[in-house]
């Protein structure tokens, strides 16, 4: 390890940061992602369709594929952008790095929720929360609008920024791809009912990959509700006491985080409560959430550079 590298391995994140700020979500005919997702949906339709057996090894080989394609093509990219001169490495490097977070979308998605809601246009948030969620949100009330939103917002604060962050960190940029990979495939085919079997080796990769991440999330949360005046203690307490109550391993923290410190009930109906007896969500609490995230990261960008210009002093100190 070296000053250089820590000091450019910062620099491709704060500019991958800034990217997506300004310009967002590339589009989607060349985003790595979506071409993921198609990847996934032709290795899909050849899947065994009566053996669960079957089923269960053909979705190990689809995770397998899939999971080795983003590596071995982010690899490639990157080892090429490692030939050019600092200034125009780094820029790329960002370029290729961003696609793999969207904090901009994150927050996006949580407005066109809260916005409809405002207007007291139900329909429309309903329309909306269905770019966040994969349950059924033509029954649900406002209050369980909100609720579905700003579980989103937590979960996805660990899914869509801080796990692909820390495998950059750890892996490079091919890490933050593979990832996504796992995270993409989850999100496709790791549920219950149809792709139960198919899915299991890619649910499970998903939730080994989030184990550090939905936990270091949580405490980001909490970190950025004391900053923004909500409250952080009991965020801790009722992650602590309600994680478990999620059906993932790993959303329950920051979700049940986001729920105490915003001092509310996260209801998904017939499955879980999170924050059981505190009161129902309200439509400016999917604005205190944003608030608390957008807090929680720039904690998080702080506590990277304190911790990359203290690695970088130890380093100088022993070279010298």
């Amino acid at each position: 390890m070296t000053k250089d590298w820590l000091g450019e391995k910062l620099t491709v994140l704060l500019l991958a940061a800034l990217i997506d700020q300004t310009l967002g979500e590339p589009p989607g005919q060349v985003h790595p992602v979506v071409g993921m997702g198609k990847l996934v949906e032709v290795l899909v339709r050849r899947a065994p369709e009566r053996s669960k057996w079957g089923a269960l090894g053909y979705g190990g080989l689809v995770t397998a594929i899939t999971v080795a394609t983003a590596w071995w093509v982010s690899a490639l990219i990157d080892d090429w952008l490692g030939r050019l001169p600092f200034v125009p490495r780094v820029f790329a490097r960002a370029y290729l790095f961003k696609p793999t977070f969207a904090a901009r979308t994150l927050f996006a998605a949580g407005e066109q929720v809260r916005l409809p809601l405002e207007r007291g246009d139900l329909a429309q948030a309903r329309v909306a929360l269905r770019s966040l969620v994969s349950r059924r949100t033509d029954s649900l009330d406002p209050s369980l609008v909100a609720a579905a939103a700003i579980e989103s917002l937590a979960e996805n604060t660990s899914d869509s920024i801080v796990a692909p962050v820390l495998a950059y960190l750890v892996a490079g940029v091919s890490g933050a791809y593979v990832y996504r990979a796992a995270n993409t495939l989850d999100a496709m085919i790791g549920y219950r009912g149809r792709y139960e079997y198919l899915g299991k080796f890619a649910a499970r990769l998903d939730d080994l990959l989030n184990l550090i991440p939905a936990r270091l999330t949580a405490i980001l949360l909490v970190s950025g509700a004391v900053v923004s005046g909500s409250n952080g203690r009991q965020g801790l307490a009722t992650a602590w006491r309600d994680h478990r109550k999620a059906a993932s391993p790993n959303a329950g923290w920051p979700m049940s985080a986001m729920a105490g410190a915003l001092g509310v009930q996260l209801e998904k109906v017939g499955h879980y409560r999170l924050g059981d007896g505190l009161r129902p969500p309200r439509i400016g609490d999917i604005q205190r959430a944003e608030r608390i995230v957008g807090a929680a990261l720039g904690i998080g960008l702080l506590a990277l550079a304190g911790g990359a210009l203290i690695a970088m002093t130890l380093v100088r100190g022993d070279g010298e």
